[in-house]
């Protein structure tokens, strides 16, 4: 532990970046233990909230569909986050204990969305209001439990869920 900072499990080639970043992020919305910040994660918000309205906005089908995945980088690129380009430079730097974790559950989050987005299109095209509605339901809360396993990574937790526990996310 180096002033609060803890390095256990961080890669002795990955500390002397890790450290000078984390030093930068103090007194930001970048947690200094991991580098990652939260704000990433309203790219996903999006694609929620359009998923919980395509049953009563089947129209919000296309909007959905067009949705696509953002790297961490290019989401703060494009964002007016305070810090986003310390975020960019220092995503970087997070070390491999976090990141790995992190970029996992965002690619099962991507692949959770893509698988959900198509299956609503099929549930659609067959009329049946009470099966969108929860297949929406369904995709929509699978999501949102990925995303608060991302949110713990950020903040500094390594465990994710395991693939057969986002299998059950779409099951029906």
């Amino acid at each position: 532990m180096m002033d609060g900072l803890e390095l256990d499990g961080i890669l002795p080639e990955e500390q002397a970046g890790f450290i000078a970043f984390s030093d930068k992020a103090v007194g930001t919305n970048i947690n200094p233990q991991t580098l990652l910040a939260t704000d990433y994660l309203n790219h996903f918000n999006e694609i929620i909230m359009m998923l919980e309205m395509i049953p009563d906005m089947p129209d919000c089908l296309e909007e959905a569909q067009a949705w696509s995945p953002k790297s961490y980088q290019d989401h703060f690129r494009d964002s007016q986050f305070r810090d986003r380009a310390l975020a960019i430079e220092a995503y970087d730097h997070v070390p491999s204990k976090y990141r790995v974790p992190f970029e996992e559950v965002i690619g099962q989050m991507n692949s959770l969305v893509a698988a959900s987005i198509l299956r609503i299109a099929e549930v659609l095209e067959g009329g049946d209001a009470d099966q969108l509605r929860y297949i929406c339901s369904e995709a929509s809360h699978g999501v949102q439990k990925l995303m608060d396993v991302a949110s713990a990574v950020i903040h500094g937790s390594t465990k994710i869920l395991v693939q057969s526990e986002i299998d059950g996310f779409l099951a029906h």
